[in-house]
């Protein structure tokens, strides 16, 4: 634990927990889903075979390859003393240790939210939903596209947090540019604690910054609560082609000596960091997820991790990545059928999209990877709404978008009701041969739930729609992100744990000067 962790405010958490929990009960209450569990089966691209020889290949990377951990000499101790081969910064790893090693890491994450109403599940037959993450720029019909601000960030959990299909606040929604670089993830990590109540993602851009986000979380949870269970995730990115570079192991060593969960994800764009081909490229995937798996249980056995999977392809004229292709499909099912024999949670997929504005190349890319992803097996997703332009923006009429659409996957993955009611044989008999249904008596019990319905896309009649301005899908975005941030309500927060946050912030800024850089 830092010595920048206050004692007093954790003291007052101890006296304040039972405020905190009659406020979070007596919050103003909106409409929120619970996190998916899937009732239907999987989609297997790979057989039996095919995943035996992407396993052994992945081994033989990992024992005659190795994997580079750039100066992070106590992480060369830990392999060395663990049995690998360490050569410089260069590990090589015997074949079946990494994989004994990953033994021990959790097949299912339970993450704590401060309401007990919105914690999740990540594991299993579960899903869980996240926004967009890391976009250094923000684009909105009004403004157009422009560096994000602190005030942007704020905008995104808000709606994040007001988005019924949404499980998660994620993390870095956004990059607020107008805060200094060492000292934003404390004002964007508050924002998060402040404004929603849903669980969130600890910042993983330099060690200290990984503790801060632990110091935090023990003032917004308790210490003692914290020591004992999970709170956060974080995105610990493997530097592809296999290496670990210190700022990641850093915050890795961290958050799994603190119990937190880390997804360890290669970050891939195929044809530059990784092979063309699809069976190259889950080799090199599963060697790198293999690695740092199993480094998070040298460092505690038993830490939280899930398996990640971040891959694109790329075009080949321009060099820029390319989004919603067969090929990151193709991969995204193999590497959760990887993930699945290891028992362990996966990370893929997302509202993923080249696109420059929130348009029908948006919407293509975006469904497809969102739809590859609830077929795929996927735990957590992040990106799941929001996206655009590579990454590089998070649009607020996308995230509207995307998260409504996010409705559509909770709807498949109920799979078919196979109940009385819904074999619905006694409608069939009431209206029987060239009668209809709209007036039956099961179709008015079921109605209202029968059909998932968008709260963002037009279905009115040409002559009502063209009446009211011919909006299109962005205009009605637009004005669905005004409606939600104009209802939105702050959920309660004990003033006391508030009170220890924002001192812990202001004492942590005070202690260093600002840095752009």
């Amino acid at each position: 634990m830092s010595d920048e962790t206050p004692t007093a405010p954790s003291r007052r958490r101890a006296r304040g927990g039972g405020a905190a929990r009659r406020a979070a009960r007596t919050a103003p209450k909106f409409e929120a889903v619970k996190f998916i569990e899937r009732n239907i089966p999987d989609f297997d691209i790979l057989n039996d075979e095919a995943l035996e020889l992407i396993e052994y290949n992945a081994e033989t990377v990992l024992e005659e390859i190795g994997v580079n951990f750039v100066d992070t000499p106590a992480a060369l101790d830990l392999w060395r003393a663990a049995g690998a081969d360490v050569d410089g910064e260069r590990v090589r790893i015997p074949r079946g240790l990494a994989r004994a090693l990953c033994k021990t890491a959790p097949s299912r994450i339970t993450q704590h939210a401060r309401n007990p109403d919105r914690t999740v599940e990540i594991g299993g037959r579960s899903l869980v939903l996240a926004p967009v993450y890391g976009p250094p720029f923000v684009r909105d019909l009004e403004g157009g596209r422009r560096y994000a601000t602190m005030a942007d960030f704020e905008k995104f959990v808000k709606l994040g947090y007001m988005s019924k299909y949404l499980h998660h606040s994620g993390g870095t929604v956004c990059e607020p540019t107008d805060v200094p670089v060492n000292k934003r993830h404390l004002d964007m990590l508050y924002a998060h604690m402040r404004l929603s109540d849903k669980p969130y993602m600890g910042s993983v851009t330099a060690p200290e910054r990984a503790q801060d986000s632990l110091d935090m979380s023990k003032i917004l949870f308790g210490a003692d609560f914290v020591d004992e269970n999970t709170v956060m995730t974080s995105l610990i990115n493997i530097n592809s082609p296999l290496t670990f570079d210190p700022i990641m192991v850093g915050a890795l060593d961290i958050y799994a000596r603190g119990n937190q969960a880390c997804i360890i994800s290669p970050f891939i764009v195929g044809g530059a960091m990784a092979p063309v081909s699809v069976a190259g490229t889950l080799t090199q995937v599963l060697a790198e997820v293999l690695a740092g798996i199993a480094y998070s249980q040298l460092v505690r056995k038993g830490a939280p991790v899930i398996f990640g999977t971040f891959v694109t392809s790329i075009d080949m004229n321009s060099g820029a990545p390319t989004f919603g292709t067969p090929e990151a499909s193709k991969i995204l099912y193999g590497a959760g059928q990887l993930a699945r024999r290891m028992g362990l949670p996966f990370r893929s997929g997302g509202a993923l999209c080249g696109s420059k504005l929130p348009d029908a190349q948006a919407g293509y890319e975006s469904a497809n990877t969102l739809n590859a992803a609830l077929l795929g097996g996927v735990n957590f997703m992040l990106h799941a709404c929001g996206w655009l332009e590579g990454g590089l923006v998070a649009s607020f009429e996308k995230f509207v978008m995307d998260a409504d659409q996010l409705g559509a996957l909770h709807s498949v993955a109920a799979g078919v009701d196979l109940s009385e009611n819904g074999q619905a044989m006694g409608a069939i008999a009431e209206v029987g041969p060239g009668g209809h249904y709209l007036g039956c008596e099961h179709t008015q019990a079921n109605f209202k739930e029968a059909f998932w319905r968008s709260d963002v896309l037009d279905y009115k009649p040409f002559e009502q729609w063209s009446d009211e301005g011919a909006p299109d899908t962005v205009q009605l975005a637009a004005r669905r992100v005004e409606k939600m941030l104009a209802e939105y309500q702050k959920p309660a927060l004990d003033p006391a744990i508030d009170e220890a946050l924002q001192d812990y912030i202001a004492r942590k800024k005070a202690g260093m000067p600002d840095a752009f850089g």
